[in-house]
């Protein structure tokens, strides 16, 4: 079975998120996939299997199956096209649990269409705030999955330096910490998920869709650029489209082989 080591969200080696593609050849269950993603030991790895109208995907950390990854997921659909098991202006089709999700080409970029996960205003859980050692935040927020907290500048994301052992103990998948922009991103952001084997994600699709409606809303635009300043770094372009958000980012193969058990 052919293995990718793909870094989305960049067109440069060695920055961006990097993710493993596994293009399988048949069926495999849980437990090896699992076994797999703890081997390659990156924040995610994805399996694809063809279907007659797509393919199936699943995403796996070092510790658990997860139900949406977007740097991954990006990944799968640049392995598809690069291995040329999709033609160029072909539609990747991933049937995941988050439901149907879709992959475009425009040249280098590539786009993903993702249910936005809106975040709503609510009180930060016990020990949240002082886990990232942020004093007055100004907002947090929580969706279904993830914290979102703002804070008054890029410098201020940047220099934030969590506890991890206490956020782990948060009741959620993860923590986003985000600002305004400056220069030529819109808005900044990190993504902090200890308790799923992640301390911190370098570039993370499924944050931003949170990010997104929350940046369109404050800003009162529909397309954005956001910069997660993560150690590596990496690009999104946003687009929020009713209750969808498209994800644009780039990638870079860094390794191809071949899977032997």
């Amino acid at each position: 079975m052919r293995l990718l080591q793909i870094d989305a969200f960049t067109d440069v080696p060695f920055r961006g998120n990097p993710a493993a593609v596994c293009l399988l050849d048949r069926e495999r269950d849980a437990a090896w996939m699992q076994s797999v993603a703890t081997e390659m030991n990156l924040s995610e790895t994805a399996f694809l299997l063809g279907q007659s109208d797509g393919f199936s995907l699943r995403w796996f950390t070092p510790k658990v199956e997860v139900n949406l990854c977007g740097h991954a997921t990006l990944a799968s659909a640049h392995a598809l096209w690069q291995e040329e098991i999709l033609e160029g202006k072909q539609t990747a089709r991933f049937h995941t649990k988050s439901g149907l999700l879709t992959a475009s080409r425009d040249g280098e970029w590539i786009e993903l269409d993702f249910p936005a996960q809106p975040d709503q205003e609510c009180e930060p859980a016990a020990g949240l705030l002082e886990a990232l050692a942020i004093a007055g935040p100004r907002y947090v927020g929580r969706n279904v999955a993830d914290y979102i907290v703002e804070v008054d500048s890029p410098d201020a994301v940047r220099a934030v330096q969590p506890d991890f052992a206490a956020l782990r103990r948060i009741p959620a998948r993860a923590v986003i910490v985000t600002s305004r922009g400056e220069g030529e991103y819109d808005f900044f952001s990190r993504f902090f998920a200890p308790a799923v084997g992640v301390d911190e994600d370098p570039v993370t699709g499924s944050a931003h869709t949170c990010l997104t409606p929350y940046w369109c809303s404050r800003l009162g635009r529909e397309k954005l650029v956001g910069y997660q300043a993560s150690a590596r770094g990496g690009v999104i372009r946003v687009r929020l489209a009713g209750d969808r958000v498209k994800l644009g980012g780039k990638a870079a193969t860094v390794l191809r082989g071949e899977l032997e058990v």
